[in-house]
């Protein structure tokens, strides 16, 4: 979903879901300079009902929901150790291909990225998974990567959350 932000799109969204019987089980939710946007994993009825159902709450053009099928694919375990990544720096073109770069050709993963610019300052956290033995490596083309584009990067090992 993607839209114009206002009060309620969880709550109207999420009991028009409920209403229909899907079952709302991963999400991530959040608003970019005014729009709203909401990716979704839901179980329970096929995805014609489910656009159907959020049809009308799109009825006035400032709401898109698109509604996809997926398959049903069993989590795999993270392949390596979570870390956090964060830059931040005054903004400027290529920080996220630079530092993404970096990851993907140590073979990292990432999990979740954010990026914000506020007034001059751009900031990016990333989670990532990185191969067994290599965030010391990754650190050093980070810092490097980093250098070149006069940003300051971090590299630490995520803390598990206890549910």
């Amino acid at each position: 979903m993607i839209g114009h932000d206002r009060p309620g799109i969880v709550a109207d969204v999420s009991e028009a879901l409920a209403r229909l019987g899907a079952n709302l089980t991963d999400s991530t939710m959040t608003r970019l300079r005014g729009h709203f946007t909401w990716t979704l994993v839901c179980t329970g009825p096929a995805a014609p009902e489910a656009d159907a159902a959020l049809a009308p709450l799109a009825a006035d053009g400032r709401l898109l929901a698109t509604v996809r099928e997926v398959g049903s694919e069993v989590e795999a375990a993270a392949a390596g150790e979570p870390y956090i990544m964060s830059v931040h720096g005054a903004d400027r073109l290529g920080i996220v291909a630079a530092v993404t770069r970096v990851l993907a050709e140590a073979g990292g993963n990432i999990t979740d990225l954010t990026t914000r610019l506020t007034g001059p300052l751009y900031v990016l956290v990333a989670e990532v998974d990185l191969p067994s033995g290599t965030a010391d490596a990754v650190a050093k083309r980070l810092a490097e990567a980093a250098a070149g584009l006069d940003v300051e990067v971090t590299l630490r090992p995520a803390e598990m959350d206890v549910l």
